[in-house]
């Protein structure tokens, strides 16, 4: 056994010396213009679940996105002679991506702060945003943003707004303390809520050009007053980065001045007065063309406006199931690579628990309550965006399989543990007696009977860790769930789709509680003969 330790101990020393070979090479400062260049790809970043008008999957065919900033992305990605490169991500969780290596850009409706300014680099706008206030249409008290900070029925009202926006942001610094401020993840959900929930929200403050691009989507939502809260969407790079963020400017700059990016934004009905008085379009003499550009345009050659047509109904299944389907294989896949894992580590530390000496028992029974007294979630964001703050970059797919083994690993621990000790120490005794070792009598007495005895509980973690895979999408894992909350926030269809979602997790667990049930009842039966 301390062979097999020394051993262990080596090859982690190893892994920690060549630590610098496993990292990307995007990571070099100030080179990753060229890397984009060798590689003939942009890697851009976003989160196609935050749904139109920005990123979203088609409707012909759900395996294509569309939406106006994949449009720019390979605007910006033919200005670089290069092919656009789409990389899903977590909305708030894309800058860490960043500074991670794995995208080159960050373009997903990044609202321009000094802070962000500050930590990356910014490019010029390509879109200014105003804000929204929505509130109900049988809600004849809300007519301004003045009567959203008078209470309602003896209470503040409450506003959802999609979390860590500048949306958030001018809520809190215009009636913060008047307010009760409901954050969601997803700017579809926060504006559901408000039609579905009379009782707790009052209104939902939102990005103009979702509002534009979904408001047949939510009939019982009507614009309360004015827009508010003009700023800025930016494309964001590596602050080490200034020849990738002098080109991004360039290619921005040049499809102002061509009127390619006003026809993108046409394209998706975002176009309005405001982006018109930026006044850069030139025509091709280079002479200003005014603010009527789109209106002259029209009579000559009508831009082709993108209808959104939500499908709607179980129709939805035929189109979207398929998704679903592949999704469950990075669920299956991360179940099944994390468990054997977690099993034989758990194993490891429940012996050096009950049979090691004292330098190995106390750091092992420090892992398990450590490990078991913390989230998954903070333990993936450990591994996937804190390592590589020291140097140890670890690919998504293996910082989830390594994720779920560390977490699983202290539950198997305590099973195994437990198992362990239902076996009587005169089994033990009596293997020492017959002259076998102390390893020798745990591989073939103790540790074969415990295994026994422990196969109901281990295969109900299994069960459990196919579910909680889904923690995996904090660190942009693309699973079951995920795909799920994608999709049906595209489409609406969140209980036909939610049906195929279940049915499938079913599908997945349902075989292995019929193999746990059966274990447990043959087990049953030995131990009453």
């Amino acid at each position: 056994m301390k062979t097999e330790q020394w051993q262990l101990g080596l090859v982690c020393l190893a892994l920690l010396m060549t630590a610098e070979q496993l990292l990307p090479a995007s990571l070099l400062a100030g080179e990753r213009l060229e890397q984009i260049q060798q590689r003939g790809t942009l890697i851009w970043g976003a989160d196609q679940e935050g749904g139109g008008p920005y990123v979203y999957p088609s409707e012909q065919d759900p395996s294509v996105l569309v939406g106006f900033e994949v449009e720019l992305a390979k605007l910006i990605a033919e200005h670089l002679g290069v092919a656009a490169q789409f990389e899903q991500g977590q909305w708030d969780k894309l800058p860490d991506l960043l500074d991670r290596g794995d995208v080159d850009i960050v373009l997903n409706g990044y609202e321009w702060s000094p802070i962000r300014a500050e930590r990356y680099g910014t490019s010029i706008p390509y879109y200014i945003y105003e804000l929204q206030l929505l509130g109900r249409r049988d809600d004849a008290t809300l007519n301004s943003f003045e009567d959203l900070l008078r209470p309602k029925a003896g209470r503040r009202r409450g506003v959802s707004v999609l979390g860590g926006s500048a949306a958030n942001d001018y809520l809190v610094e215009h009636g913060g303390d008047q307010l009760e401020i409901v954050l969601f993840e997803g700017s579809t959900e926060a504006m559901r809520q408000v039609e579905v929930r009379p009782d707790e929200l009052d209104a939902n403050l939102q990005d103009l050009p979702v509002w534009i691009f979904s408001q047949n989507d939510f009939p019982g939502l009507r614009p309360i007053g004015p827009p508010v809260g003009r700023g800025y969407y930016v494309a964001l790079v590596g602050k080490q980065e200034p020849e990738l963020l002098t080109e991004v400017n360039a290619a921005l700059l040049q499809a102002l001045q061509d009127g390619r990016l006003r026809r993108i934004l046409s394209k998706y009905g975002l176009w309005n007065p405001t982006q018109a008085k930026r006044g850069l379009e030139v025509n091709a003499d280079g002479n200003f063309v005014g603010d009527d550009i789109a209106a002259q345009e029209q009579e000559t050659e009508p831009i082709e406006q993108e209808t959104f047509t939500a499908v709607r109904g179980w129709d939805v299944l035929w189109q979207r199931s398929g998704l679903l389907v592949q999704a469950s294989w990075v669920t299956i896949l991360l179940s099944v690579v994390s468990m054997p894992l977690a099993i034989l580590v758990g194993l490891t530390l429940a012996l050096m628990r009950l049979y090691g000496p004292w330098y190995l028992r106390k750091p092992a029974t420090l892992y398990v309550e450590t490990v078991r007294g913390t989230p998954l979630v903070l333990q993936l964001y450990v591994i996937f965006f804190l390592l590589p703050e020291i140097g140890i970059s670890i690919h998504r797919f293996w910082a989830a399989v390594i994720g779920l083994a560390i977490n699983y690993s202290a539950y198997e621990a305590e099973i195994y543990r437990a198992g362990m000790l239902a076996i009587p120490k005169g089994q033990m005794e009596a293997a020492l007696s017959l002259g076998m070792s102390k390893w020798m009598a745990l591989r073939r007495i103790i540790i074969p009977q415990a295994t026994r005895l422990v196969i109901p509980p281990v295969t109900n973690d299994f069960i459990a860790l196919f579910k909680d895979t889904a923690v995996c999408s904090v660190i942009n894992i693309v699973e079951l769930s995920k795909e799920y909350a994608i999709q049906s926030r595209s489409t609406g269809a969140v209980l036909e789709l939610g049906i195929v979602t279940a049915l499938l997790y079913m599908a997945m667990s349902y075989p292995l509680s019929i193999v746990a049930s059966r274990l447990e009842h043959n087990l049953n039966k030995e131990r009453q003969t």
